[in-house]
């Protein structure tokens, strides 16, 4: 399907099962030590999606104001960015960044890593084996997958919050200029972590409740190690 001239995907709900196996951590709370401790660790990434709300919208402007394109290029690259040119690809892009970056990134081939930033995007753009893996998955979800008119109106967003190879937290999202640095957490925390979540997920929520919101609802899968049960 196209859509102005770029491939449309089909949205996809952000399922573990959807995400592939790799990411098992269902993600029941981000507050509670108690459930926190059912996610398998370390925690790689974290995928969320949740509304793109307008606190939240007013402040990823303001942080690339100034900026320009992204440039980065080669393995001295903390986090490899993906650009999204794909309609409706968010899902599937934001967990190849939490797929693609931290220790997986060492077996990534070096021409790909050295690819400039748009070069990358249209390698993606032109993957046939990545289009037809993202619509296998596409209906797998526990609810229908909604049509191209119904996800411009439900105004959700993928984010990827991960550890470069720097140690620091990186927030990527195809659409913004360039990987957002969150800081250096400490060095034996990992996505999940206090520090993590303080100034990834929990900041965006604490955006949304200072701009008057009060019932930001989202959901989260962690790249985790799979269990295995006796």
């Amino acid at each position: 399907m196209v859509r102005d001239g770029n491939k449309t995907f089909t949205l996809l709900e952000n399922n573990p099962s959807v995400m592939t196996k790799l990411a098992n951590g269902l993600v029941y709370s981000l507050s509670q030590p108690a459930l926190l401790s059912l996610v398998p660790r370390p925690v790689y990434a974290l995928l969320v999606i949740l509304p793109l709300t307008p606190a939240w919208r007013a402040d990823r402007e303001a942080e690339h104001a100034d900026g320009g394109a992204y440039a980065g290029t080669g393995t001295q690259e903390p986090v490899m960015l993906l650009k999204q040119t794909t309609w409706y690809a968010c899902g599937s892009n934001r967990l190849l960044h939490c797929a693609l970056n931290g220790e997986a990134k060492e077996f990534i081939e070096r021409a790909m890593l050295t690819l400039w930033t748009e070069e990358r995007a249209q390698h993606l753009y032109n993957s046939a084996e990545f289009e037809k893996l993202h619509q296998s998955v596409a209906t797998m979800g526990d609810a229908r997958a909604p049509s191209a008119e119904e996800g411009d109106k439900l105004g959700q967003h993928f984010v990827a919050f991960v550890k470069g190879s720097n140690g620091h937290l990186w927030q990527l999202e195809g659409p913004l200029k360039g990987p957002i640095d969150r800081g250096l957490p400490p060095a034996d925390a990992d996505a999940l972590s206090p520090t993590a979540i303080e100034r990834g997920i929990a900041r965006v929520i604490a955006l949304d409740i200072a701009g008057g919101g009060s019932d930001l609802q989202f959901s989260a899968t962690a790249l985790a190690p799979t269990v295995h049960l006796q």
